[in-house]
């Protein structure tokens, strides 16, 4: 009857143990790292910094320069990563075209720590993956960093960071 249509029609549930998860990894010669932050473009710098600080309670960094990158950026420490925010600094900021087309502001990438960015710059070419300059560039943390082209990073755009 009813039942045993129902038990023969059930859907087979496979279960990946972490053992066959991380057989499918390829070895790398460089080692993704933990989550950084997550960047965020605003177009009012000191509203955002205000609702971090004044209204949430974090802890809000002061707001840096940085000229190479087109930005005025704001770190807001939160317990396990952070959140920066963005600002542009003059016309030709990445950060101004995004608030064109994006008026309220919104995520602008995620930053990844990596052990090594060069292995990882090369290897990642290798794979076709776009990454966004030719060398790594000092970021708001002193530290190198490359991005990687939104369309391969399934509409995300990805910021790795020298750990």
């Amino acid at each position: 009857g009813l039942l045993s249509r129902l038990q023969t029609s059930a859907p087979t549930v496979r279960i990946l143990s972490s053992k066959s998860f991380s057989q499918s990894i390829p070895s790398c010669l460089w080692k993704l790292g933990r989550l950084n932050h997550v960047a965020i473009a605003v177009p009012d710098l000191e509203k955002a910094q205000s609702l971090y600080k004044d209204v949430l309670g974090a802890q809000v960094s002061e707001t840096v320069a940085l000229p190479e990158h087109g930005v005025y950026t704001v770190f807001v420490e939160l317990g396990n990563t952070k959140l920066e925010l963005l600002h542009p600094l003059g016309e030709k900021s990445p950060i101004a075209s995004f608030l064109q087309k994006n008026k309220t502001g919104g995520m602008h990438h995620i930053c990844i720590e990596v052990d090594d960015i060069k292995a990882a710059m090369t290897e990642l070419k290798k794979k076709k993956i776009r990454v966004l300059s030719e060398e790594p560039k000092i970021g708001a943390h002193g530290k190198p960093v490359i991005f990687l082209h939104p369309k391969d990073c399934h509409g995300v755009l990805v910021e790795l960071e020298q750990a």
